[in-house]
């Protein structure tokens, strides 16, 4: 069953089309991988679907309900959450203040969000780290930091944003590791990531952006050997 769809999204800055007429599904429980060469647009796409930037063209449908200039509150609390490419912890907060803002998505009580809080750091991993502030930890760390704070919000598909990011190998094979773990408990998710081999690991299906187009579909095998997608990397053989 599809639980996105994305239906000829385009998106125009003045004359510029960021995204041009992207259409994909997505079913319930998968991993789809977004790749792309910088500036190809993956990242604004990541935006119109979860209500930063309205679509200029196209529907965005989430469970079947049209998404289309709904604000990111109100995409997230429908279920579907974010992490960004630069991380945003709260910095002078805690570790467990900033998961329980997450949290506080779902309830109004602080003892609640408190328990969701734990629960969630104990899935990334950080459960030792939940009294040191936010903004003393690690890189890899905070990347952890960020992906409890939009589990906090309860969600049912996460867009995760260059997740492995300036992470070192040790490092980014934790974070391939909780985005497995995580798809066991049936979350769908979106990977935006450069890294063709953890993409490759953990993508059930792949969609290749270039110039703001879809170039192409398909499983990772593919993908990583269609001649498209290898000079959208590299560029033309000479």
């Amino acid at each position: 069953m599809a639980i996105l769809e994305i239906i000829n999204v385009s998106k125009f800055f003045g004359g510029l089309a960021a995204n041009s007429d992207v259409s994909f599904t997505m079913d319930e429980g998968m991993i789809m991988g977004l790749i792309g060469p910088n500036g190809a647009g993956k990242t604004t796409l990541f935006n119109c679907i979860t209500g930063y930037y309205p679509p200029s063209r196209g529907d965005i449908l989430f469970k079947g309900r049209k998404m289309n200039g709904l604000q990111p509150d109100k995409v997230c609390k429908l279920g579907m959450a974010r992490t960004w490419q630069k991380v945003r912890p709260l910095a002078k907060l805690s570790v467990i203040d900033n998961v329980m803002v997450g949290a506080l998505c779902r309830t109004g009580s602080l003892a609640l969000a408190r328990d969701i809080a734990h629960e969630m750091l104990a899935v990334v991993g950080l459960t030792q780290k939940d009294n040191f502030i936010a903004g003393g930890l690690t890189i890899g760390e905070r990347k952890k930091l960020e992906v409890a704070r939009v589990l906090a919000t309860k969600p049912s598909m996460l867009l995760l944003d260059e997740v492995m990011g300036g992470l070192n190998p040790a490092e980014s094979e934790d974070i391939i590791q909780l985005i497995l773990n995580i798809k066991k408990q049936g979350l769908t998710q979106m990977v935006i990531e450069h890294d063709m081999k953890a993409i490759m690991r953990i993508s059930d299906r792949i969609v290749v952006i270039n110039s703001g187009k879809k170039l192409m579909e398909g499983n990772p095998e593919e993908v990583v050997t269609n001649p498209a997608v290898i000079e959208a990397y590299l560029g033309p053989e000479n």
